[in-house]
């Protein structure tokens, strides 16, 4: 698909946090979980745990506001002008759900809703720049957006945020699956028959792993309950995906999706204690096919 982005910045995802019911609960468990350490946010940031691993920041955890709020991770995409971002998000079927927002010093933040329904963050930098590391153990790895309505979420992202979908499932200009294993990422859904998956560049960049962004993901009917809302799914480095699989079930947490072997590393899906949802990914355990 060739990207229509009218002078749409270039964006990464540059942080992710999550909120919870009980904070103090996520603290034991993704302590316990990725050896993060947490010091509590600013007040004029609100009410923040921030997250670290070896001194480098690479989360938050922030409490419910409303009980009727999900309990979930949330993606933040850089952005250079969040109002302007705002204008692109409505302009291109999206729903600005909150902000964009002065954080004091910090920055500005919007959240905001995809044409499927998929909740994101939009983050532009003043004093916090976002993540400290980045594809490392106990640090961010990836996310992906899982939809049921491909064409519009790939023209979407496209448009907003200057990037480009790669289809991964269809070479482009042909009718034919792609079976060549372009570079990409995990992903939840799997690589079997119907495969349906895109890997989003920045325009103008070649599709390779250093380039890689974000993915895209079909949610289908015998893999995700009707029931179940579009979403982003956020992946964190370990060093040992089933000991961190296991370390998860100490924890009071549940394996969703048992951990699998990919040609990006052997990855899970998992839920914390308190029913939010991740995956974790050991790219050192990747394997040919």
């Amino acid at each position: 698909m060739g990207a229509a982005t009218d002078g749409a910045p270039r964006t990464t995802p540059c942080w992710a946090d999550v909120t919870l019911p009980d904070v103090e609960a996520g603290k034991r468990f993704y302590g316990g979980l990725f050896g993060w350490t947490f010091e509590n946010g600013d007040p004029e940031a609100g009410p923040y745990a921030r997250a670290l691993h070896e001194g480098a920041e690479v989360a938050a955890l922030a409490p419910k506001p409303d009980g009727r709020m999900p309990t979930a991770w949330c993606v933040y995409f850089s952005s250079p002008d969040a109002e302007a971002t705002a204008e692109r998000i409505r302009a291109e079927g999206g729903q600005v759900v909150t902000g964009p927002a002065r954080v004091g010093g910090y920055g500005t933040l919007l959240l905001a809703a995809d044409p499927g329904g998929a909740v994101f963050g939009v983050w532009q930098a003043a004093a916090h720049r976002g993540f400290g590391k980045r594809g490392t153990p106990g640090a961010y790895g990836w996310a992906e957006v899982y939809t049921r309505e491909p064409a519009a979420v790939d023209a979407f992202y496209e448009r907003v945020f200057g990037l480009t979908a790669h289809d991964l499932g269809k070479p482009e200009g042909t009718g034919e699956p792609d079976r060549s294993g372009e570079p990409g990422e995990p992903t939840e859904s799997g690589q079997g028959d119907g495969f349906d998956y895109a890997v989003w560049t920045p325009a103008g960049e070649p599709l390779a792993p250093e380039n890689a962004v974000g993915g895209r993901a079909v949610m289908n009917e015998a893999s995700f309950p009707a029931a179940m809302p579009a979403h982003f799914l956020v992946y964190f480095v370990v060093a040992d995906c089933d000991e961190a699989c296991r370390a998860a079930r100490r924890l009071g947490g549940r394996i969703r999706r048992e951990a699998r072997d990919s040609a990006y590393g052997r990855f899970a899906v998992l839920t914390d204690d308190q029913g939010a949802d991740f995956a974790v990914v050991d790219p050192t355990r990747a394997v040919e096919g």
